[in-house]
């Protein structure tokens, strides 16, 4: 028997050499190899692995016993698909980089100066504000302002508003909004432009005119405008949490789960306009309220043609929901979530709650957290003048809402485009309307024509992706591959293809060999799943299709037909219930229910901060495949036939993620792996998930915002959890999670069953930490 203490150096031996030996989701066994120790391992950061700070494994070079064959010999320029690279743009408008040139880092706002300089201000997360002329031309910002300093960016925090006062083009004043680190607080200060330069702001003229302490990290609102009659609106959220534990929503004698109204001007801090709804009460209520029972008022805007105030609001765990606000307006957190009823309140609110304009039901999986955005009153796009452009920070989706005022009634509401990690939309100094992307992208919304999924083919066999539909063999230039750690998906199996168009080449950073590869237009990668039901050969339930298309990366489903011929499209998903083989349950079988995504439903995992595709990267395929001319790694392969934009070097140098159930990996490498492969697209910076957690597994523990954290949206019940506990899985809100199958279930989506491997994995790792 080997020593366990030398199990480490032999995996990364096995696998420099002979490529890694673990298994994904389809059934496959390792084979037995001689050892050769190699350089790398657990801990080592060189090559990408966690690290906790302990010391680095080291391990000498390996010595190639002679000529090794490729598993793949050459390229097959894929032909014959009839997937549609370009379906037009889903309703009235379509999204252009609007300025190629310029690169951000997380921009969540852009809005104009009121002084008719035409120059765009861009709001950075991490505490800088951009400024440039409104020209897709310009190849340089400068920076008006730089905070970053003063500032907490991470989760739902950060430097969040901008707002200039009215009269900016003679005072040069304007005001932001952003959170304080350590204490947290959410503030608002004032600031003056540069009496020399109109592109920099003074850092030093900071007056703080409004601070409040928030009692938890997420939930700040963030949103700051001036309204047409030139007093200062500011959004704030229910205090955070989940659920609205303080009971704000309907106290009135709290300034949280409110929108405020007050006059910044001719003060230090700012007066109680007089018309304000609660002005001199006696009650206690807070005089600064213009409307409440708001859960979390991200953004608002104000109509520039009548002045109404339009505000999303994001929902709890069902509704998401876009309001019309008015003076002294009750919206009904926590009473109400949307039009559903949520909870109760102890406090007694002076007016019934308002109902939303529309409300969107998550369980659609069109929404998942509301971005509000604003009617449109430029002139370049006529059919959409009058009409409220809106959107949903997780799935991307964009709306253009119709909606008559006077009859309180929508006459549409058309989902128009989509945009990942959507956290906000802009205007410019004539009108027209901006959509910000969380993970860079700053998107100009412009006219088109009306697109759909008519061009799709109806059936899989009609897409040219396989010769052979019921062997399953692909159409050749698809080329089979493997993961090194699973995508739990209830316990199903699968198999995984990708093509590339012509003899286009995946972009590869060497210099950062973790970073997401990148793909050219015209991509496709297929995923089979198919589940053990019994019977003589696993019951196939869907193949998924993710490809690039030329607005962007899009996915859709095709499901099997009952008698296993073909598969049938399926653009707004679909659920149906399945009878799996499962030896521990009685009889041996257990029933499931099992979800097809929708279109939408496809893209909030596939996110754009994880680089729109999930399995094929680095480190999860660095490992070997059963080719049909010899078993190979399989970056060797794919390296070997230039599939990608540069010689990526040898497999040793590079890393690797671990296979969840591997003999040779320690605990803490396939752990954080396995929380890489199942949660870091959602959770790592620019993606879409709240909390501002890191889940890479190459980022460092102390790093990742989880050990000894607060959890953010609830304690589930158990008192001083944490989000990680270090060596008490059961107080350990990440383990707790992810054995629910209730609302705070993590995953959120697409899961009935618990993996009950993966979370003892996890709650091993929590356990042993020190």
């Amino acid at each position: 028997m080997i020593d366990s203490k030398y199990l480490p150096t032999l995996l990364v031996g096995l696998t420099l050499l002979y490529g890694s030996c673990g298994s994904d989701a389809t059934s496959e066994l390792p084979t037995k190899q001689a050892p050769n120790p190699g350089k790398g391992g657990p801990g080592n950061k060189q090559n990408g692995g966690p690290s906790s700070g302990g010391t680095a494994i080291k391990q000498s070079p390996i010595v190639t016993p002679g000529p090794r064959p490729f598993g793949l010999l050459r390229r097959t320029v894929v032909s014959g698909l009839k997937f549609p690279l370009d379906r037009g743009n889903t309703g009235q408008i379509k999204l252009v980089t609007a300025f190629p040139k310029l690169r951000f880092s997380q921009p969540l706002y852009l809005t104009a100066a009121p002084d008719n300089s035409n120059r765009i201000f861009v709001v950075q997360k991490g505490g800088k504000i951009l400024v440039f002329p409104n020209n897709p031309q310009v190849t340089s910002a400068k920076v008006f302002l730089d905070i970053s300093k003063k500032i907490y960016p991470y989760g739902e925090r950060g430097l969040l508003g901008l707002a200039f006062q009215p009269d900016y083009a003679k005072s040069g004043i304007f005001y932001v909004y952003y959170s304080t680190p350590g204490t947290h607080y959410s503030i608002v200060a004032r600031y003056k432009v540069s009496s020399k330069d109109k592109d920099l702001a003074d850092p030093n003229s900071e007056q703080i005119i409004f601070r409040l302490k928030q009692p938890y990290g997420n939930h700040n609102g963030g949103m700051i405008a001036f309204g047409p009659d030139q007093m200062l609106y500011i959004g704030l959220g229910d205090g955070g949490s989940g659920g609205d534990p303080k009971d704000n929503g309907q106290n009135l004698g709290t300034l949280f789960a409110a929108i405020l109204r007050i006059d910044p001007k001719n003060s230090t801090t700012y007066s109680i306009p007089k018309d304000n709804p609660f002005a001199g009460n006696t009650k206690g209520w807070k005089q600064e309220i213009w409307a409440y029972g708001l859960r979390n008022p991200w953004r608002f805007s104000f109509d520039r043609k009548t002045g109404d105030l339009w505000a999303g609001d994001v929902g709890q765990n069902a509704v998401e929901e876009i309001d019309l606000i008015t003076k002294g307006g009750n919206y009904g957190w926590r009473l109400m979530e949307g039009n559903r009823r949520y909870g109760s309140s102890k406090h007694k609110a002076p007016t019934p709650p308002i109902p939303p304009v529309i409300d969107i039901l998550q369980s659609t999986g069109l929404a998942r957290s509301i971005t509000g955005g604003y009617v449109y009153r430029g002139s370049k796009i006529q059919n959409l003048i009058g009409k409220y452009l809106y959107g949903d920070y997780v799935t991307g989706n964009i709306w253009v809402l119709e909606y008559d005022k006077a009859k309180k009634k929508v006459l549409s509401n058309t989902k128009v485009a989509r945009l990942s990690s959507l956290d906000s939309f802009g205007e410019d100094q004539n009108g027209e309307l901006y959509a910000i992307s969380l993970s860079g992208s700053i998107m100009r919304i412009e006219g088109a024509g009306n697109g759909n999924t008519s061009k799709i083919p109806k059936k899989l066999s009609q897409t040219g992706a396989f010769k052979n539909l019921q062997s399953l063999t692909p159409t050749p230039g698809f080329i089979e591959y493997r993961v090194n750690t699973i995508l739990w998906s209830d316990g199903t199996k699968k198999r995984r293809w990708i093509a590339l168009p012509g003899t286009s080449k995946i972009g590869f950073d060497t210099l950062n060999p973790n970073k997401p590869w990148t793909f050219p237009v015209g991509t496709v990668l297929l995923k089979h799943i198919e589940a053990d039901t019994g019977g003589p050969s696993p019951t196939r339930l869907e193949t998924r299709v993710l490809i690039h298309e030329k607005q962007g990366w899009a996915g859709y489903t095709y499901r099997w037909n009952a008698a296993q011929t073909d598969a049938d499209f399926l653009p707004g998903g679909g659920i149906t219930t399945i009878r799996v083989r499962d030896p521990k349950a009685p009889g041996g079988f257990r029933t499931q229910t099992w979800d097809f995504p929708n279109m939408s439903q496809c893209m909030q995992c596939h996110t754009a901060a994880a680089g729109y595709v999930l399995g094929p990267k680095t480190a999860q395929l660095n490992r070997d495949f059963p080719y049909a001319n010899a078993t190979d790694n399989e970056l060797r392969s794919w390296n070997h036939i230039a599939l990608f934009n540069k010689n990526i070097g040898h497999p040793q140098t590079l890393p690797r993620m671990a296979p969840q159930n591997s003999p040779w990996d320690s605990v803490e490498k396939r752990a954080r792996s396995y929380l890489d492969a199942n949660c870091s697209n959602c959770h790592r910076p620019g993606a879409p998930a709240p909390g501002g957690l890191d889940l890479r597994f190459d980022t460092a523990l102390n790093k990742m915002n989880l050990v000894g954290v607060l959890p953010t949206t609830g304690n589930l019940g158990v008192p001083n959890a944490r989000r990680i506990t270090k060596g008490k899985k059961e107080l350990s809100v990440l383990w707790l999670r992810m054995r629910r199958l209730d609302k705070f279930r993590m995953p959120p989506l697409g899961s009935h069953v618990v993996d009950r491997e993966g979370s003892d994995l996890i709650g091993a790792w929590i356990d042993g930490l020190r």
